[in-house]
């Protein structure tokens, strides 16, 4: 299991949790079964996608969320009562979890994870769910949608540590590297998720140094085989790409070549494109071209519009904090109690909640791609299944028999038990780009994506419409 940063445990979590925790526990409920499901209602930064991530860490978390004495300590001072602080001190999660695999291309309102087991367990759990899931399915689509600007052969790396909202930085290095990075800055978020760790050198190495050339020169005296050049600590064109081009030189008589020069200022097309024909016309064509500073999928996108001679992207802040959008509202909602179905109830009509214990499934199109994905009761057949409806608008639906259809859930924990997942980010990032092939482009692109359908079966849509009649009169 990895080690984590610092390992979250029992106390991981909103104190309302423990506060309702106790209240199941006093009230005799604790052990009644229960069905919570995790979906997130609107798609971030306007994407029409989302990549899901974050159950590797989660599932090992869960491993760690026990209450040891000083926990217990700190909630006797809160006033918890003794005989569930008793019970807290033999806490283990033993409840059974299922979910897509990590990498999958996923959707708004769809319930991407049911959590099974006793009411307080299931509940203790929630916030623990929706801190990882969240933010790290948010950075995986943040850095897909990266991927997706890059022109052949160009790459993109996580530098975003520095400006990470504290311990993020790891979740955030492993979850673009789901998204298409090939690697970060983060040393030790590369050490405990085996990643490709990647860095160059600050302007404060060349700044040390009484002038730019001798700073190149020692630097390559200590990594020949592997420099990459910063050469816009005074002037990019007149002095850093020129002592460059004077160190690359040197290094190919020593028998070595200079990997990379990196722009961190300025107008990065027009630097690229004159460094470009500098290198080039010094018989440099090997030397690439690194652009890093404030960048995101946007402004890589119109750099490449440019024809900017850009090899490769350190991208930091406006990845790692998802800057434009900085959450995924992921919410977890009680679907099911000892044995019936529950749901939440809003004049917000969107955030009227699906009940029942569910499968979802994903349709294919004729030409194997992405059509739709359904929502059934559990015990429904697929096969048998002929349309899916709006959850909200019956007039709203499409037919789907006949064709083909695959589970989009399994189970990652049977009764407190890890079914051990892929935990190699750049496999996990492998299947991202399988799924991502078979989504038509108009789900992809940035401005107003085609918006692609989740619906849910005939019986799935009465069960909800029977139960808003209960609860609030027959006028819905």
């Amino acid at each position: 299991m990895n080690k984590h940063f610092p390992a979250p445990g029992g106390l991981y979590t909103d104190y309302y949790e423990l506060t309702m925790a106790q209240g199941y526990f006093k009230q005799g409920l604790h052990e009644d079964q229960a069905v919570f499901d995790y979906f997130f209602r609107r798609m971030p930064c306007g994407s029409g996608y989302v990549i899901f991530a974050g159950m590797v860490d989660f599932l090992d978390a869960l491993q760690s969320f026990r209450y040891e004495e000083e926990d217990l300590a700190f909630l006797k001072k809160q006033g918890f009562e003794d005989d569930f602080l008793d019970f807290l001190s033999r806490f283990r999660f033993k409840g059974t979890i299922i979910a897509p695999r990590e990498g999958e291309v996923v959707f708004n309102n769809e319930p991407l994870i049911s959590v099974e087991g006793g009411i307080l367990e299931t509940q203790l759990i929630e916030s623990l769910l929706l801190n990882l899931i969240n933010f790290q399915s948010l950075i995986a689509t943040r850095a897909s949608r990266i991927e997706s600007v890059l022109k052949a052969g160009q790459t993109f790396v996580d530098f975003g540590l520095r400006r990470a909202q504290g311990l993020a930085g790891y979740q955030a290095a492993r979850a673009a590297v789901i998204g298409g990075a090939g690697g970060t800055s983060h040393t030790q978020a590369a050490r405990l998720y085996g990643l490709k760790v990647i860095g160059t050198m600050a302007h404060s190495w060349i700044q040390t140094f009484d002038d730019e050339l001798e700073a190149f020169r020692r630097y390559v005296e200590i990594y020949p085989d592997k420099a990459t050049l910063l050469v816009d600590t005074y002037d990019t064109l007149h002095s850093g790409v020129p002592n460059a081009i004077k160190v690359a030189k040197e290094l190919e008589q020593k028998g070595y070549r200079l990997n990379a020069i990196r722009i961190d200022s300025g107008d990065m097309a027009y630097l690229s494109v004159k460094a470009r024909q500098m290198l080039d016309e010094a018989g440099l064509e090997y030397v690439k071209i690194i652009s890093s500073n404030s960048l995101d999928e946007y402004l890589i996108r119109s750099l490449n519009l440019q024809d900017a001679k850009l090899d490769g992207f350190g991208v930091g802040t406006r990845l790692v904090t998802s800057y434009q959008c900085p959450a995924l509202d992921g919410v977890y909602k009680l679907s099911v109690f000892k044995g019936l179905p529950r749901l939440k109830i809003s004049e917000d009509v969107a955030k009227i909640s699906l009940p029942g214990k569910k499968t979802l499934w994903r349709v294919y199109d004729e030409n194997g791609m992405f059509y739709r994905d359904a929502i059934l009761l559990s015990g429904e057949n697929p096969e048998e299944t002929e349309t899916i409806f709006h959850p909200d608008y019956e007039f709203k639906n499409t037919r789907i028999a006949g064709l083909p259809k695959e589970p989009l859930r399994h189970t990652v924990m049977k009764e407190g038990q890890v079914i051990p997942p892929e935990r190699n980010p750049y496999i996990i990032s492998e299947y991202r780009r399988e799924r991502m092939r078979k989504l038509s482009p108009e789900m992809k692109r940035f401005e107003n994506p085609h918006v692609y359908k989740v619906g849910v079966s005939r019986k799935l849509f009465d069960l909800r419409r029977n139960l808003i009649k209960s609860h609030i009169g027959k006028n819905f």
